[in-house]
């Protein structure tokens, strides 16, 4: 197909019975935000899975001093899913908010000591997310693809440059995410972490699942490491769109084509297929390398322009939410929705 143009986005899919397709989109940090932000225009039936291996800043001095889940990509999703109205940016504004200090306070995120709080208090990390999102008026639910911190190891390639050929383990995903080197595999530990059995269902129940964008190694790759969720993946009848970075990032995927992502996806979990690869028109220089290792996972590339006009590699929500929804009409069932 050829690239999506920037256009006025359609209003929100729905099946001739009037269901709005139901999407689940996994991944972390800013990358799932992006995705998020996106969705939220185009359905109203929007499910966030969300990485739980983060180890620094506030989330990880949480995480040590109270050994529970780390909340920031999770407060980060809640806030993508916050509405374009008044009350929206207010909260989101609120929950990303940072305090400035010279005591513990210090860089902790207000969402991050909400969420927590909400945990302690009911003891269930689904329905204390979920209420944070009643609170906020997001636009979907987000759930964590584990209910136990996880922690993140890396086989690096280089990492100690005086032997650049020798490869060696780096741990932690603050670490793994700059680590110099080139990242071969990366391993959760505990190995075969549980899922959180609402992500599985929204897996197995969505019409549509996105997978990326976002820290390849650090966000996205996780999920295809527990096993229930990776399963869940694989068997899910839904459409599967793997949507990839707009550049390399800096010590995790330095120099790496967008067919490497995909490769090294291919790595982690080889019987995992999609429908559609998603990239950035301008961010593909080989289109025939990448349309060969899309292949390999039963997909088709869809080119958009869906990076922000400033330069950065950001995506633009609206352009990302007319790619999202073109390929949502082209590449979706005929009949309705289930």
């Amino acid at each position: 197909m050829g690239p999506v143009r920037a256009a006025r986005i359609r209003r929100p899919l729905r099946g001739r019975r009037g269901a709005a397709p139901k999407v689940v989109a996994l991944g972390g940090g800013h990358g799932l935000s992006a995705s998020l932000t996106a969705l939220r225009r185009i359905t109203g039936e929007l499910t966030a899975v969300v990485t739980v291996a983060d180890d620094g800043g506030s989330s990880g001095r949480l995480r040590d001093e109270l050994g529970v889940l780390p909340p920031g990509d999770l407060r980060k999703a809640l806030a993508a899913l916050c509405g374009d109205d008044d009350w929206g940016r207010t909260w989101s504004e609120v929950v990303q908010h940072r305090f400035k200090s010279e005591g513990a306070l210090h860089d902790h995120a207000v969402g991050n000591l909400l969420i927590v709080a909400l945990w302690e208090q009911l003891g269930d990390h689904v329905q204390a997310l979920d209420l944070v999102g009643k609170l906020l008026g997001a636009h979907g639910r987000v759930l964590p693809m584990s209910a136990v911190p996880l922690e993140l190891t890396a086989l690096v390639r280089g990492h100690d440059p005086v032997r650049p050929e020798e490869t060696g383990s780096v741990r932690g995903q603050a670490t793994v995410a700059l680590t110099p080197g080139e990242v071969q595999r990366v391993r959760l530990d505990p190995a075969d972490p549980p899922a959180v059995p609402e992500a599985v269902a929204a897996v197995r129940e969505a019409d549509w699942v996105v997978l990326g964008p976002g820290s390849w190694f650090t966000s996205v790759i996780p999920h295809l490491l527990v096993p229930e969720l990776l399963q869940a993946l694989t068997e899910t009848k839904a459409r599967r769109v793997l949507s990839l970075n707009l550049a390399p990032q800096p010590g995790e995927t330095e120099g790496f084509s967008p067919q490497r992502h995909v490769e090294v996806l291919v790595q982690h979990a080889p019987k995992l297929t999609f429908d559609v690869v998603l990239a950035d028109q301008d961010a593909v220089p080989d289109f025939g390398s990448l349309q060969a290792a899309a292949g390999r996972i039963g997909a088709a590339v869809e080119l958009a322009p869906v990076a922000a006009q400033d330069g950065t590699p950001r995506h633009d929500p609206e352009l990302l939410a007319a790619a999202y929804d073109r390929i949502f009409r082209m590449h979706g069932r005929i009949g309705p929705w289930r």
